[in-house]
């Protein structure tokens, strides 16, 4: 291998400033400059980030088998409409319900409208369901009928939801 000279008589050009210096006072800086030491820029931190912990990527003690429990959902102001008169069908309008006809639905905190009392809209038992739309439904009360028809009513506070949430 060969020997180099060690350059104590010898000058260098800077890469930064183009100005003459001793060869020996000469380094090298991260980005490959030949800078005399006083014109030395050590690399920032930001130019090379150390390692990052990747994210998490699943709960540590997953349960499975536990699913959250149903809740009733707030309806609009006056949800449901009768429709003519004589007629024991409803129509309830809940946004986005995300129901199928046949599903059973349990009606709470209803006002009477229209000849269709509280007792016979809150039906422990629930109601099957037809659906209308993504944002509507019918079904038919037991026993009442519609005085006057087409009218809305339920009040500002009723409650659509399956039939198993205890009171």
């Amino acid at each position: 291998m060969p020997k180099f000279a060690t350059g104590k008589y010898s000058k260098a050009i800077s890469d930064r400033s183009g100005l003459a210096f001793p060869y020996n006072e000469m380094v090298f800086e991260w980005n490959g400059s030949f800078v005399h030491n006083s014109e030395f820029e050590p690399k920032a931190p930001q130019v090379q980030p150390g390692p990052h912990p990747s994210d998490a990527v699943a709960l540590q003690n997953v349960r499975t088998d536990r699913t959250e429990s149903a809740v009733p959902q707030l309806l609009i102001v006056n949800a449901f409409q009768t429709g003519s008169s004589g007629s024991s069908t409803i129509t309830v309008t809940e946004r986005s319900h995300g129901r199928a006809s046949s599903d059973t639905v349990r009606f709470r905190l209803v006002d009477s409208f229209d000849g269709i009392t509280k007792t016979n809209l809150e039906n422990s038992s629930g109601y099957s369901i037809t659906k209308v739309d993504d944002d509507s439904y019918t079904f038919s009360v037991s026993t009442d009928t519609a005085t006057t028809g087409n009218i809305n009513g339920g009040g500002g506070r009723a409650t659509a939801g399956p039939v198993t949430i205890t009171n």
